[in-house]
This record gives structure tokens, C-alpha cells and sequence, in this order.
């Protein structure tokens, strides 16, 4: 029951993030940048990194999930340069690596050092107002 209740929230998520919610402006989606890419390519143990994939056409939750991420990373961890936080465009070619590197395809949150990472976003979409914890939680642990 568990994996049918899965499989329909999927289909669901996926179905209304192409419903046409595109990002108005698209500087403020930036590349990462290839050092960034080869750091993490490189197992950098140095920095916590939570990335955001997504696409250009986004549903509510997408951006939600976003907006909750990038606040919770701002007030838990503003002064820590070992975190940070990086919004990435699936479709941008100079993504590229980093998106084959996590076997990205739709809207994924990940927080990864170096080798070590997790995907939680099944949690944050379930509930984006709770992905504070959640973060916390992986964040510290990587620290």
C-alpha cells in the first residue's frame, strides 16, 4: 500500500511540475560551476553541499520545496562556509556532470560531502514546511 501511495504521488508531482509554472527570471537559476563540480566530483570532505535539481517548469510544491530549503540553509547555517546551498538547472548543459553524477531527472533535493550523500526529497515534497529538520539532521551529521 505504501508503494502504491508512492508511485501516485510521483505521478502526481510529476504531472503538475510541467503544468507550465516556469521560473520568470532566469538569471537567478545559475550554473555550477566546474569547480564546484570537480570538488564534489573529487570527494571534497570540506563542504556540505545541498543542491536543489529542478526544471524549468516547476508546480507550487517544487517551489515550495525550494523556498523552504534555501531559508531553512540561510537561517541554520549563514555563517558556516562548509554549507552550502546550490539551486541547479537540470536542463543546463553546463549542469551536465552533475547531474549524470547523482542520476538526476526531475526535481531532486541532495545533500551530499564528497562521496556521502543522501536524496530526501520523497520527505521534503511530502512536507516542505518540515524539510528544516530533515536538513538539520543530514547537515550535522556531515559536518
Amino acid at each position: 500500500m505504501k508503494q502504491v501511495l508512492f508511485i501516485l504521488f510521483a505521478v502526481v508531482t510529476l504531472t503538475a511540475c510541467g503544468n507550465g509554472n516556469e521560473k520568470k527570471n532566469a538569471a537567478e537559476t545559475s550554473a555550477v560551476t566546474s569547480t564546484e563540480i570537480s570538488s564534489v566530483g573529487n570527494a571534497d570532505t570540506t563542504s556540505v553541499f545541498v543542491y536543489y535539481f529542478h526544471g524549468k517548469q516547476r508546480c507550487k510544491t517544487c517551489i515550495a520545496v525550494q523556498s523552504f530549503t534555501k531559508e531553512a540553509i540561510a537561517q541554520m547555517y549563514n555563517n558556516n562556509q562548509n554549507v552550502k546551498f546550490k539551486e541547479v538547472l537540470i536542463e543546463d548543459a553546463a549542469n551536465k556532470e552533475l547531474v549524470e553524477k547523482y542520476g538526476i531527472a526531475w526535481s531532486t533535493l541532495i545533500v551530499a560531502k564528497g562521496d556521502d550523500y543522501i536524496d530526501i526529497t520523497q520527505n521534503a515534497f511530502a512536507n516542505p514546511e518540515g524539510v528544516k529538520e530533515i536538513l538539520k539532521s543530514e547537515i550535522d551529521g556531515r559536518l
